[in-house]
């Protein structure tokens, strides 16, 4: 079975390693000239951001071969899902024979406080229904995922308005930032530069790595809740950057 996996803070990455199987970055191949990839199963796990897929892993299945008798995607959320999973599923290049969703912890800072959506995971169960989504997986289930036309209106809605490459204008670097590099070693577009001072390019996916990851706490959104930060508790920070670290160099050829 192989994996691909788009991560930012770790849920995702989080419920690739527990599905198992052979782990590939999204970040670390969407630019290679052969995306041919064949397996008895392959999935795809990704957040789901306002209702809809990251837009890498959107340009990642649109370029992508599979060869699989079994494929499946989960998308981890933490609010609302919208009609992102139904919409994958309809969409005619790929066949996904099953198609689930999670609900995790949602850490867009400025609409969600992070003290309150850690207190909030136990109610979540989230290993129980995991645990569900890796047998289904494991029993080759297939799944169709469902959205009624209100949840496919406003995901269409979201798809038009909500502009990710928008967000470095609203990112903050305070004085505690030491130039350490960690941002840009995390950030899935390589969309930062590290010189003289922090810069942005027009890349951004809107993940928000980059703040929550920054070991000293120096980045900041302007419409932040407040300066908590989340990473997923069973993924290091060297994975993250493992899935997600490219030269900009070589991502520009």
């Amino acid at each position: 079975m192989t994996i691909f996996y788009f991560t930012a803070t770790g849920n995702s990455l989080s419920v690739a390693k527990h599905l198992g199987g052979t782990l590939i970055s999204i970040p670390q191949i969407i630019n290679s000239d052969n995306l041919h990839y064949s397996d008895d199963a392959i999935g795809i796990v990704f957040p789901i951001y306002w209702w809809n897929l990251p837009l890498m892993v959107r340009r990642f299945i649109e370029k992508v071969k599979f060869e699989t008798d079994y494929l499946f995607a989960i998308g981890t959320y933490g609010s609302l899902p919208g009609a992102a999973m139904a919409k994958l599923q309809c969409q005619n290049k790929h066949h996904f024979a099953y198609a689930n969703q999670l609900l995790m912890l949602d850490n867009y800072l400025p609409v969600f406080d992070m003290n309150a959506q850690e207190k909030s995971l136990p109610k979540k169960n989230i290993d129980a229904k995991l645990a569900k989504i890796v047998a289904d997986i494991n029993n080759r289930k297939h799944m169709n995922a469902s959205a009624h036309i209100g949840k496919r209106v406003m995901t269409a809605v979201f798809e038009r308005v909500f502009n990710p490459r928008k967000h470095p204008r609203n990112f903050i670097i305070d004085s505690k930032c030491n130039m350490c590099g960690i941002c840009k070693k995390v950030c899935p577009a390589q969309n930062i530069f590290v010189s003289s001072e922090i810069q942005f390019s027009d890349r951004c996916e809107g993940c928000l790595a980059c703040i929550h990851l920054c070991p000293q706490n120096a980045m900041h959104h302007k419409r932040e809740k407040n300066n908590k930060r989340w990473r997923n508790s069973e993924v290091s920070l060297s994975e993250i950057i493992n899935a997600n670290s490219i030269e900009n160099e070589k991502r520009m050829e």
